[in-house]
């Protein structure tokens, strides 16, 4: 008895999160495009960022730049600058400043890859669409997991987005409150480590 309850424990512990989904037909870059913020000018947001033992606040500022790519520049309010990244149109990924106490490898991996899951600037082309208990479940590969980008079945509402292992998510992000395309608040937890981002619209 004992030996049967430990191996149902274990076949439980190794159940997949996602193994409920089923493979559907569906245009995936109709469902985001209604959800991918419109960032054609600098967007402001009032920011906390909870990174390990540090605490940062300050002001988060979204620059889309001439030659399509977007600048993403993290400041405190008395203007000392945490870090700088770009994304480029072509999908590549430049760092042109770390705080020099953050600038870690997994540090800025990890925040590359917050930013380039809220930012939805992968190709539609390279989705596939799955449908699970009333939702949908628009999913792009990385070397490690998927991004899921998760609504209703109608793609009316996006629930939240998932940045998932083979397992279970590890990360979860909301987008809420959409205003001429730009969600006012955006919301990024980690489920394994302190790494949360909480932004608020700021008008200017």
């Amino acid at each position: 008895m004992l030996l049967n309850s430990l191996l149902l424990l274990g076949l439980a512990s190794c159940s997949s999160a996602y193994k409920g989904l089923q493979r559907t037909e569906g245009d995936a870059g109709a469902c985001l495009q209604r959800f991918r913020p419109q960032i054609d000018s600098p967007v402001l947001y009032s920011t906390q960022v909870d990174v390990l033992q540090h605490h940062l606040s300050g002001l988060l500022y979204f620059r889309p730049m001439d030659n399509g790519s977007m600048r993403v520049l993290f400041m405190s309010e008395m203007g000392m600058k945490f870090f700088d990244f770009e994304f480029t149109k072509g999908g590549e990924f430049i760092k042109h400043y770390m705080l020099p106490k953050m600038d870690k490898k997994a540090v800025v991996k990890t925040l590359r890859k917050d930013f380039d899951m809220v930012l939805m600037r992968r190709d539609p082309a390279t989705a596939v669409t799955y449908t699970w208990n009333g939702l949908r479940y628009t999913a792009f590969s990385l070397p490690k997991g998927k991004i899921y980008y998760i609504t209703d079945e109608a793609c009316t509402e996006l629930v939240r987005v998932e940045n998932g292992s083979r397992r279970k998510p590890v990360v979860e992000a909301t987008l809420r409150a959409y205003r001429n395309g730009v969600p006012d608040s955006i919301d990024i937890r980690h489920h394994a480590v302190k790494f949360n981002i909480s932004l608020q619209r700021v008008e200017k």
